[in-house]
């Protein structure tokens, strides 16, 4: 199924909840509404705006469906910004006067005739309107370029809304449909010659992106122009756009809480004879609650749903049926995830995946078993969101905006797709552990455990990566990291906090790369480290760990690793520092507080 198929389908959804907007309508920001009399004066003006946080912000309501304009002069029916509707804007203005008079030559033609006592109300205040009245009350300049509406005095409903209106609004020229077939329907159908605008998208323009457009030769096919190309009916392509506008809101539950990268993503289930929307429904709030996980409004109801949330997943990974752990969500749900990207005046489709909801939940069950690691890094109180999870090995300064781009959708696939995680990943979390990223945090590896696990996986290659600490490990990367761990501890035991920087903030990027040129410089530093902690007769036990260490690497240390092995190095480096804090309160005193301090954020980026 096409992404536009599967959206023509959920607007059937919509109209059985009652919340599809009616044929040749969509929803828009309005920021006022003036309350007209029958004669076409202004008795009121109505501030339609919400308190949202400290600011005001325009309602969302369902007016007759906004043009599409770049630089051209095209008004909208029985609606638009200040500019068209009174002639007047906050700006300069260039064009106001131009934008004014297509405004009332529109209406008068769209309005002449009518009987409706609304609409003439409104065809007569535009005859009568001066631009000049705006100064005076009941108008404040905070209205200039806020989208209008209309109402009669005395009546609750909008104009737009009124009967006659709705008349006017869906009554259009017929056209030719010869030799025309909808890729939608598949049904004979006149094409729309310009799809849908749609809204939502973080980064797109404001005013909106296509998501299906043409506007150069190179895009178009035997001399068609513009909506030929993707022949698509008026009815259907209403019905797409207002599904995925609905579903890009804001305040939606099918759309992810912030972006993957550049990505906006949306996702909702398919109804059926076996499947009904109560159904659909609780697949997608399981989803999304796998998925993209919010935080508990209070620490102790946080940490109750992450176990429950980890419960679920680790049920899953093991084996066990959707049932068992989501018994509201009806087996054979069919579902989509859609992300969405900004290029230009027009929306990519980062990725596209449908299958049923069992196949995604237990890849995204999958996703998590390959990222466990014990102990759980800090601030894992529940199963990271893909972005959380980026932030914190990607990002510069664990910013958002600086997650690679195209690396979380890719991830984000590999994740819902059941693929190999993108190679891009691995190196970006070495380089930001060669940066000076944290390696104890345990975040970056989980990720890399994550990439490597599921390569070996995939490859159907023998052996695994440990979980949590293994001494007998054979892969030399992953003594090596365990050995630089007990360096580092070594380095803390004897000099205790008042170092400037340690050997991991020297040499843990070269140490990983190029074990053969580091490593015999920091043992003969460690001599002197433990002949200080042999002399002060105090935790000596590291000698042993160190020789123990020593006693499995290879005669001749390798000159450079690759990036699996640099990625084992870390883990090991993980696993052995986390052990050795374990029963050992002097070791975990050593430690700067920097390195101490649990992170007490839970909240996902």
């Amino acid at each position: 199924m096409t992404v536009l198929q599967a959206l023509d389908r959920y607007y059937d959804r919509m109209a059985a909840r009652g919340e599809a907007e009616a044929p040749g309508f969509s929803r828009e920001k309005i920021g006022f509404c003036l309350v007209l009399t029958p004669d076409g004066a202004v008795a009121e003006v109505m501030d339609l705006r919400e308190t949202v946080g400290r600011k005001r912000q325009p309602r969302l309501l369902d007016v007759p469906a906004a043009v599409k304009r770049a630089s051209n002069i095209l008004p909208n029916r029985l609606w638009d910004k200040t500019a068209y509707v009174l002639g007047r804007t906050a700006g300069p203005g260039r064009r106001t006067a131009q934008e004014h008079a297509a405004f009332k030559a529109l209406h008068r033609d769209l309005l002449a005739g009518a009987n409706d006592p609304g609409l003439r109300a409104l065809a007569r205040f535009l005859e009568s309107w001066d631009p000049a009245t705006f100064d005076g009350a009941p108008f404040e300049p905070e209205m200039l370029d806020a989208n209008l509406v209309f109402r009669l005095a005395g009546e609750h409903g909008y104009i737009h809304d009124r009967p006659a209106a709705h008349r006017i609004v869906t009554a259009g020229p017929s056209a030719d449909a010869t030799g025309s077939i909808c890729l939608v329907t598949g049904r004979p159908a006149a094409p729309l010659r310009l799809h849908p605008t749609i809204k939502g998208v973080e980064g797109a323009q404001s005013s909106g992106a296509s998501l299906v457009s043409f506007n150069q030769n190179a895009f178009t096919s035997y001399g068609k122009v513009q909506g030929d190309n993707a022949p698509v009916s008026a009815e259907a392509g209403f019905r797409y756009g207002a599904a995925l506008n609905r579903m890009l809101d804001r305040a939606s539950r099918n759309r992810l809480r912030r972006p993957l990268g550049d990505a906006t993503v949306v996702f909702w289930a398919d109804t059926s004879a076996t499947v009904d929307e109560a159904a659909a429904t609780a697949a997608e709030d399981t989803f999304a609650a796998w998925f993209d996980p919010a935080p508990g409004p209070a620490p102790d109801q946080d940490a109750a749903e992450a176990a429950l949330i980890r419960d679920a997943l680790e049920t899953l990974a093991a084996g066990r049926p959707v049932e068992a752990v989501a018994p509201t969500v009806a087996p054979g749900t069919r579902f989509h995830v859609l992300g969405l990207a900004p290029n230009a005046a027009r929306l990519s489709v980062r990725f596209w995946l449908e299958d049923s909801f069992e196949t995604f939940a237990r890849r995204l069950a999958h996703h998590h078993a390959d990222l466990a690691l014990a102990p759980r890094p800090r601030g894992w109180g529940r199963p990271p969101a893909i972005g959380r999870l980026l932030v914190k090995t990607t990002a510069l300064q664990e910013k958002f905006d600086t997650i690679p781009p195209l690396l979380a959708g890719e991830v984000a696939r590999a994740v819902l797709a059941g693929t190999r995680y993108p190679r891009s990943w691995l190196a970006a979390v070495l380089v930001r552990l060669r940066a000076g990223d944290d390696p104890a945090t345990g975040w970056h590896a989980a990720a890399i455990r994550a990439c490597l696990t599921r390569d070996l996986r995939l490859n159907r290659d023998r052996g695994d990566i440990p979980v949590s600490l293994d001494k007998d490990d054979p892969s030399p990367a992953y003594q090596l990291g365990r050995l630089f761990a007990a360096l580092e501890a070594a380095q803390r035991l004897a000099l205790g906090r008042g170092i400037n920087a340690t050997i991991r903030d020297r040499y843990f990027g070269a140490a990983s790369a190029t074990p053969a040129s580091v490593f015999p410089l920091l043992l003969r530093g460690a001599q002197n480290h433990v002949g200080r902690l042999r002399k002060d007769r105090k935790d000596y036990w590291i000698e042993r760990e160190i020789s123990e260490i020593v006693e499995r690497l290879p005669s001749a240390l390798p000159r450079a690793l690759r990036l699996e092995a640099q990625g084992r190095f870390a883990i090991g480096y993980y696993h052995q520092r986390q052990a050795q804090f374990a029963g050992r309160p002097a070791l975990a005193a050593a430690e700067d507080t920097q390195d101490s301090t649990i992170e007490d954020s839970q909240d996902d980026v």
